[in-house]
């Protein structure tokens, strides 16, 4: 249970179509109706193709809407089959998920999502900026180095960091229903807290509303990036609705 401010974010990855669209009204009514709205914000970031349409749907909700991921150029440019940030802005999107593990584990490196991050602030994007240890380096006990390097490297020549949301994800969590253990996740948000001071921390990976009262206990977290329960508004409703009761 929490009375401050939470980012719930909800990262449909490759699901949905138009129709999908439909199951929104549900957590639109939710949200409206919710006593405690004015202490959350919503986001959800579906594949590029329901952005647009997302966008006007949820234009009089205060929900808001983002993008997965975006091309490291912001301008126009012969790049077959990539969307840039600009392209995004121009749909409705106001936020864009940046280096999540999917994408990192084909070949997304730190650099390339330096350069992306630049050019969704460059574009009026605000970011979410994903960083996480994969199970082997949890066990060389290389976590906090590794989230270290991420956010050096993600963050270089970056000054102006207020629009950057940090979601703290570990990748051996990421659909595998675990989640970690409360120590070491109160130690982790903690140690990110004092090496990005002014941002927004959040937890991803395996939420749902089986563990958030677990989650919500760790009261430093600043919100959840929400995978595949997102995906089912019974289940994102009943995430938030946990998260403040």
């Amino acid at each position: 249970m929490t009375n401050k401010y939470m980012y719930f974010i909800a990262n449909w990855k490759m699901f949905g179509d138009l129709k999908s669209l439909d199951t929104l009204e549900k957590v639109i009514k939710f949200f409206k109706g919710f006593k405690k709205n004015k202490l959350l914000k919503i986001i959800y970031c579906p594949p590029n193709t329901l952005v647009h349409e997302m966008s006007k749907k949820l234009k009089n909700s205060k929900i808001e809407v983002g993008a997965q991921n975006c091309h490291q150029n912001e301008f126009y440019g012969a790049h077959t089959g990539f969307v840039n940030s600009k392209m995004l802005k121009n749909i409705g999107a106001k936020y864009v998920i940046i280096g999540h593990s999917e994408n990192r584990s084909v070949g997304e490196t730190d650099k390339l999502i330096n350069s992306k991050i630049k050019s969704a602030l460059n574009s009026g994007l605000k970011v979410i900026f994903c960083i996480g240890e994969t199970l082997q380096e949890k066990r060389k006990k290389l976590t906090k180095k590794i989230l270290k390097k991420q956010i050096k490297l993600g963050l270089n020549k970056i000054k102006k960091k207020n629009n950057i949301l940090i979601a703290y994800e570990p990748v051996w969590s990421i659909g595998s229903g675990k989640i970690p253990k409360s120590n070491e996740l109160h130690e982790t948000i903690s140690f990110l807290k004092k090496i990005i001071k002014n941002n927004k921390i959040l937890y991803g990976g395996s939420v749902n509303p089986k563990n958030i009262h677990k989650l919500t206990s760790i009261n430093i977290i600043d919100g959840f990036l929400v995978g595949g329960a997102s995906q089912d508004p019974k289940k994102f409703i009943d995430i938030i609705k946990k998260t403040y009761n």
